[in-house]
């Protein structure tokens, strides 16, 4: 089958973003004491790869290439690993965490690999600027998971004697779990913005703001888990391994929510941006 120029420029940046967590992890066990030059290269190219397929398919399109699966996993892999990248630049330990992160991205770039890469139609009830709004606000709130869910990685692979090699640089335990818990804090913030202007979305595109589909459901039963883990942190002596279990699952459950519940349903929120 012949592919436009976009598509194989998306097939391109899903190779980057394989390349980029293999290099992450021999950076770990070759170079523990090194910084992860090569990984941060191959990330800053995959990105710009993503970017330019992307923009390539808007142009051609003529709208925002984010409705059907193959375009919202080719969208997520740029908007999760833009957030990612720019938190480790503020912050640099994050860069340590590239293994936990990338390999996350690169389960999804496989993905898409194997996803037909078909045109989308833009629905009426897209056109709607405070859908946008909605759409960025999740893609920030899961990306701030993401960083957590990294650093909740390395939390539970140092219980192990190559774990703590391989992440030696970084802070101790505690440090980790504050930094952890802070992204979930900010993912928390998002998440009910996000719910917020979806309902606003929902009544101007279907005249209600809530109807209980199950991406509405879905969505807030990740939040419910959101918030519940939040609680439990602040409330009670969580330790830096269990705080990072409950991480690691509120992280599966949207990750869940986002790309698998809206490609099983009939309900009006079938497909998603």
């Amino acid at each position: 089958m012949i592919h436009p120029l976009d598509t194989w420029v998306l097939y391109a940046a899903a190779a980057l973003v394989v390349a980029s967590a293999a290099a992450s992890w021999r950076t770990l066990a070759l170079a523990a004491n090194t910084a992860p030059r090569v990984p941060m290269l191959l990330v800053d190219l995959a990105l710009a790869a993503l970017a330019a397929g992307l923009a390539l398919r808007w142009m051609r399109l003529g709208h925002g290439p984010f409705l059907n699966m193959f375009e919202i996993l080719a969208s997520s892999l740029l908007s999760l690993g833009l957030i990612w990248r720019l938190a480790s630049t503020r912050v640099a330990v994050l860069r340590d965490t590239a293994a936990v992160v990338w390999s996350l991205l690169a389960v999804m770039a496989l993905w898409l690999l194997a996803v037909e890469p078909r045109d989308s139609i833009l629905p009426p009830t897209y056109e709607m600027p405070v859908l946008w709004f909605h759409v960025v606000l999740g893609k920030i709130f899961l990306g701030c998971a993401l960083v957590a869910t990294g650093l909740a990685g390395v939390l539970l692979a140092r219980r192990t004697a190559r774990g703590t090699r391989w992440f030696r640089r970084m802070p101790a335990d505690a440090t980790v779990d504050f930094l952890a818990w802070r992204f979930m804090l900010a993912a928390l913030v998002f998440e009910s913005l996000m719910l917020i202007a979806g309902a606003v979305w929902a009544q101007d595109a279907w005249g209600r703001y809530w109807a209980w589909d199950p991406l509405e459901t879905w969505a807030f039963i990740t939040w419910l888990a959101l918030a519940a883990a939040v609680h439990a942190r602040i409330t009670w002596r969580v330790t830096p391994r269990a705080g990072a279990l409950m991480i690691l699952g509120v992280f599966a459950i949207a990750f869940l929510t986002f790309f698998g519940v809206p490609f099983v349903t009939l309900a009006p929120h079938q497909g998603a941006v």
